[in-house]
């Protein structure tokens, strides 16, 4: 591909961090959380329903809470993520339980990868991530140029009708 099939979109230096977990994880994110609080601090936190209310309680730390994620969470995360309002994703998930919206929780995870989101899905990725020499920086992440894209696919179209 081309360079301009890419776009840089910066991630700022004061990170938009999403916090998430499913119930049999949440008082080990939080645990993880009083752990990395003098980071964490630094940077704008949200999450779902219950994990960012319980966070709020027992960290004192401000997070913006969206709806729970059996109740369109996880896809207002997603959302926000789309919009260029999230930056980094810390989503404590339980592989051995079965989740009633687990199709959002995957929709989350491929837009995180579409759009080119550091995600963490358990302690040590989260570790690793908020360890990063590239945490307290402004870092460009790298996406695909889907106005490009959209141009290109409408040009074959028309194409196929003209030929």
């Amino acid at each position: 591909m081309l360079i301009d099939d890419f776009v840089n979109i910066p991630i700022p230096k004061q990170k938009r961090i999403a916090l998430i977990a499913h119930d049999h994880k949440k008082q080990d994110l939080v645990n993880w959380i009083n752990e990395n609080i003098t980071v964490l601090q630094k940077h704008f936190l949200c999450g779902t329903g219950t994990t960012a209310r319980l966070i709020a309680e027992e960290t004192e730390l401000p997070v913006r809470a969206y709806n729970s994620g059996p109740l369109g969470g996880d896809l207002q995360i997603g959302s926000r993520i789309v919009e260029g309002a999230i930056d980094m994703v810390i989503f404590f998930w339980d592989p051995l339980e079965a989740q009633p919206h687990d199709p959002d929780v995957k929709a989350l995870l491929r837009i995180a990868a579409v759009y080119d989101i550091p995600i963490a899905n358990n302690r040590a990725t989260a570790d690793f991530l908020l360890k990063s020499s590239l945490m307290d920086v402004e870092y460009n992440r790298r996406i695909i140029n889907y106005n490009k894209k959209v141009q290109e696919r409408l040009k074959e179209l028309q194409e196929k009708q003209n030929g």
